[in-house]
């Protein structure tokens, strides 16, 4: 994947989180709630401007018609035939309509060539359409108007229609309606872009919560939630949610104590009970006494390994090995590990590969300079004797272990997979605590801590430990900080011990 491919699917996933969060939500009801604010006001605005503005032409339109009554209730016919020649005179624009008409539509006066198709309402309005020239001296394509009148009828079935050309309005209105449609669209991106940055903004800061609790849950309890000394909810959130966690570490951390007292306590009464044992199994016993002996010898080594495995990981988590750390050669550590072993493996049949990957270089002795880790040797000896054990105790006969070293261009990876069971995903986190065993009757061998040794080495080293899916068995990766300039690493052909 490129790199703008993997920073446009970063921004996506998180564009696609602010989208489900809650806090979008509120926000988009807030803009629905705005919308509808502010869509009320406008259409105010226009019936206020543009309404008012027709109001104002059917008053004068109203007005007009009155005068023009008057004057044919006192000249008549005649009379007011001259005076709407004289006022169409006077407005060659054709602004101002006035057309008489008799009983079949017919035009007697006016400067309309045609009575208007359009029906008029109950009160006599009536809006059309001027598809003539306004007055017979005008030439050229008729233009089209919008026009707003009203029918006043007269004795002998005369009708008189006065109007105006309301295409001044009509752009007016138009305008104001694009102004508003305008104002309301972009309220509503501000609002929306304004509820976007609200709710990335509280994403951002929700996310740095989940963060710390997942990096908690990894096992890390000293990382706190973040807090910028602000003082609102978020930081009040922070600042008592810290405190339960220094709360839930003290008391973790007095409980590791505890057990680690009782295992320093109870090491050396239990390492003099398994002197006197050893001494009293040498001495002549019955059969059935020697065998009483041996069990009870047993079991105070069982127990003699249990307190030495818990004081091995206080004094690993302490971090007081940290001053010993040197430069570690990965692949004479992985062929020691592996030798070690090697006997267990041969007595079950399994085959163990040991692959220390090279780094493309022109002789061994410099590709083994590129797999070199700071840390301290006896302890990453122990973590891998420990995974290996677990490797060999749970692989049936004839399986394969693979134990490897790679180098990758950030770090250095030690791999150890088996074609064992495997462990649940669900367990995976578990089996890191302390005397956590997934079989629940303890029938097996063992006492719940190897894991958990090799949890406190990785972390003293500063090293990711994973536990991944074999597809079949466990794959258990050591992701280690490496030394020295990266090179690219290919494998070399696989050792069979």
């Amino acid at each position: 994947m490129t790199p703008a491919a993997a920073i446009g699917k970063r921004l996506f996933a998180r564009f696609r989180i602010v989208l489900s969060s809650f806090t979008f939500r509120l926000a988009s009801l807030y803009v629905l709630l705005l919308g509808v604010s502010v869509a009320i006001l406008l259409g105010y605005l226009y019936w206020s401007t543009a309404g008012f503005m027709a109001r104002q032409v059917d008053a004068t339109i109203g007005a007009e018609i009155q005068g023009l009554a008057e004057q044919y209730r006192r000249r008549g016919l005649t009379g007011l035939s001259t005076i709407i020649a004289e006022r169409a005179a006077r407005d060659p624009a054709g602004d101002s309509i006035y057309l008489l008409a008799n009983k079949d539509y017919l035009p007697l006066v006016g400067n309309l060539d045609a009575w208007p198709d359009a029906q008029p309402d109950s009160d006599g309005w009536v809006e059309f359409r001027l598809w003539q020239p306004l007055s017979a001296d005008r030439a050229g394509p008729p233009p089209e108007h919008i026009a707003r009148g009203k029918v006043f009828r007269l004795r002998a079935g005369l009708r008189l229609l006065v109007g105006r050309n309301v295409r001044e309005l009509a752009a007016t209105s138009e305008l104001i309606q694009d102004a508003l449609g305008w104002g309301l669209a972009i309220t509503a991106a501000l609002a929306l872009f304004g509820g976007w940055l609200m709710s990335a903004g509280v994403v951002r800061r929700i996310e740095a919560i989940n963060e710390v609790g997942r990096e908690i849950m990894d096992g890390d309890l000293s990382r706190r939630v973040p807090s910028d000394g602000s003082g609102d909810e978020f930081d009040q959130l922070a600042v008592n949610l810290n405190r339960m966690l220094a709360r839930i570490e003290a008391l973790m951390a007095s409980v590791r104590q505890v057990s680690d007292n009782i295992a320093h306590d109870l090491r050396t009464p239990l390492s003099r009970l398994h002197t006197k044992l050893s001494q009293l199994r040498d001495t002549d016993l019955p059969a059935e006494s020697a065998a009483n002996v041996d069990d009870a010898i047993n079991d105070a080594e069982e127990l003699l390994s249990a307190f030495n495995a818990l004081l091995r990981i206080a004094r690993v988590e302490s971090g007081s090995r940290r001053a010993a750390f040197a430069d570690v050669n990965l692949v004479p550590l992985l062929q020691d590990v592996a030798e070690l072993y090697e006997p267990l493996c041969a007595d079950k049949h399994q085959i163990l590969d040991v692959r220390p990957a090279m780094p493309a270089a022109v002789d061994a002795e410099s590709a083994q300079q590129d797999l070199r880790v700071h840390g301290d040797r006896d302890l990453l000896f122990q973590a891998l004797a420990n995974l290996l054990d677990n490797a060999i105790k749970y692989t049936p006969e004839g399986g394969r272990i693979l134990l490897q070293a790679a180098a990758t261009e950030e770090a250095l990876e030690i791999t150890l997979s088996d074609t064992g069971p495997g462990i649940p995903a669900e367990l995976r986190r578990k089996v890191l605590q302390r005397f956590y065993r997934i079989d629940a009757s303890r029938s097996a061998p063992g006492h719940g801590l190897g894991l958990s040794l090799v949890q406190a080495i990785a972390q003293l080293h500063g090293a990711a430990l994973r536990l991944e899916d074999g597809n079949p068995g466990l794959r258990v990766v050591l992701r280690l900080e490496r030394i020295g300039e990266v090179q690219p690493t290919v494998a070399k052909e696989p050792k069979t011990r």
